[in-house]
């Protein structure tokens, strides 16, 4: 049956069951303002109480066997896909994404409980090593295992609010590590309904909270001994604050960046300066240009520049904008108006400090049009930081060096696309930028969620992905044997 996502209070998941609490707050619409659904708030107690519960269910849900851990993301990720229309047209009612967008992000999330489950069956097989090697160490064999360094609190953003709580909850419930998640304010509908899948399980109680806190009341979580982990995506302010404020705590930080597609000038045919044009203007501006790794640079080389602009240009425009719930739009509002009213300050003061406008420059309470911008000063906002919009702007290089000091110009470092047909320009790239991701042929908008990802510089420390988040949510421990017949 479709989830109502407006007749009643949604409630909140604590230590795996349903509560309310007795404040709640409407989630609505960017699209038109409409009511998509009021959240209860959990109390202090009833946040005290589920971390209470994490912290003392932390020894048993290590010790939970493999197959109960890996049956109960299998169920998730069965749940999701038979779901997938309903859940997608809720993130899309909640954060604006348009929903074509959004049945993406719940096949991507599908795929991040799928790979969980994959890892559980094979996390803490541990590694054996002699330890003979010096005469010290005959008959001694050393075993290391991983093991769970502690509850983790999970904090994740607006702008993937399905996928990025699976980021968050699936390594965890991997590696055995209790989580209480904390889904942003403006989008917590999908976390929840992630909760109702994993109240179907057979998950120790206590081993995951989905708690939608008031922001302002993090600071208290966030200092919590007994949450020594946290795992946070959102921005480089939010981030390094709380890194800042817990030094003894292991703190992962997924943040901003500045993407940047790099188009070399081997890439010169009709046929590949299309292709760079179209993958640049739908990756600037899906998600309404509210994802990391969307582009915001690009950097052509004067060999390619003047045939690529217009082209950059026409397929920007191209962008099928509005209605969100219609399949065929593909930027849809911004997650508030006065998000927009940023990104429309922004390409206001590049203008006036001298960038040209080509496309775009007008919006419509949340909605922004996909803008293009040449010429932009390298002192401008937009220029140093991350505009969160659909918004880029283009300039031309001489040569390979140049476009890549231009890439690394930047404080962050979180993932580039270079279009270029020659391996070696691409082992340069790799070993040149200062990223976390080099996505070459492409737009810097590629990510599998197997893989590590993450940034360098101000865009981050860790990484996501599943594997390597479990490998931040645990430490090693050696067991010594001693006295085996080697």
């Amino acid at each position: 049956m479709p989830h109502d996502t407006a007749a009643a209070i949604h409630a909140f998941w604590l230590a795996g069951r349903r509560e309310t609490g007795e404040d709640g707050f409407d989630v609505t619409s960017p699209w038109d303002g409409r009511t998509v659904g009021t959240v209860s708030v959990p109390s202090e107690e009833q946040v005290e109480e589920a971390v209470a519960a994490a912290h003392a269910v932390l020894d048993e849900f290590a010790a939970t066997p493999a197959h109960v851990r890996a049956a109960a993301l299998d169920h998730v990720a069965r749940r999701l896909a038979e779901r997938t229309e309903e859940i997608a047209l809720l993130i899309s009612a909640e954060n604006g994404k348009p929903v074509k967008w959004a049945r993406g992000e719940v096949g991507r999330a599908v795929s991040v409980f799928r790979l969980a489950a994959e890892e559980a069956r094979r996390f803490n097989g541990g590694e054996a090593q002699r330890l003979d090697t010096d005469a010290g160490g005959q008959g001694r064999l050393a075993l290391t295992r991983r093991f769970p360094k502690g509850v983790v609190l999970g904090i994740a953003p607006f702008n993937f609010p399905l996928n990025l709580c699976a980021h968050k909850v699936a390594p965890a419930i991997a590696a055995g590590a209790p989580i209480v998640l904390k889904p942003a304010p403006a989008t917590p509908l999908s976390a929840l309904l992630l909760g109702e899948l994993l109240a179907e399980t057979e998950l120790p109680a206590g081993s995951w909270s989905v708690l939608p806190v008031p922001n302002d009341r993090m600071p208290a979580l966030v200092r919590d001994e007994r949450l020594p982990v946290i795992s946070f995506t959102g921005s480089e302010q939010v981030g390094y604050a709380i890194m800042d404020s817990v030094p003894g705590k292991h703190v992962t930080l997924e943040l901003g960046g500045n993407g940047a597609a790099v188009v070399l000038a081997d890439w010169a045919s009709d046929e590949d300066l299309d292709w760079a044009a179209a993958r640049i203007a739908t990756f600037s501006n899906y998600q309404g240009g509210q994802s990391c790794i969307s582009v915001q640079r690009v950097i052509a080389d004067t060999a390619v520049y003047d045939r690529l602009l217009p082209r950059i240009v026409a397929a920007v425009e191209a962008q099928v904008t509005g209605d969100p719930g219609d399949s065929a739009t593909d930027v849809g509002p911004l997650v508030s108006e006065a998000a927009a009213e940023r990104v429309e300050s922004w390409v206001d003061e590049a203008v006036a400090a001298g960038a040209t406008l080509l496309t775009g420059g007008k919006r419509d309470g949340a909605s922004y049009a996909p803008t293009v911008l040449t010429d932009l000063p390298e002192d401008t906002t937009l220029a140093r930081e991350e505009v969160f919009g659909p918004v880029l702007s283009v300039r031309r290089v001489d040569g390979e060096a140049e476009a890549f000091a231009a890439v690394n110009d930047s404080k962050y470092g979180l993932q580039a696309g270079v279009f270029t047909h020659d391996l070696q320009a691409a082992f340069r790239a790799h070993r040149a930028l200062e990223v976390g991701g080099v996505v070459i042929g492409d737009a810097p908008s590629y990510r599998a969620d197997q893989m590590p990802y993450g940034g360098a510089k101000r865009s981050g420390v860790g990484r996501e992905g599943v594997r390597y988040a479990m490998d931040d949510y645990t430490y090693e421990r050696v067991l010594v044997l001693t006295g085996l017949a080697l």
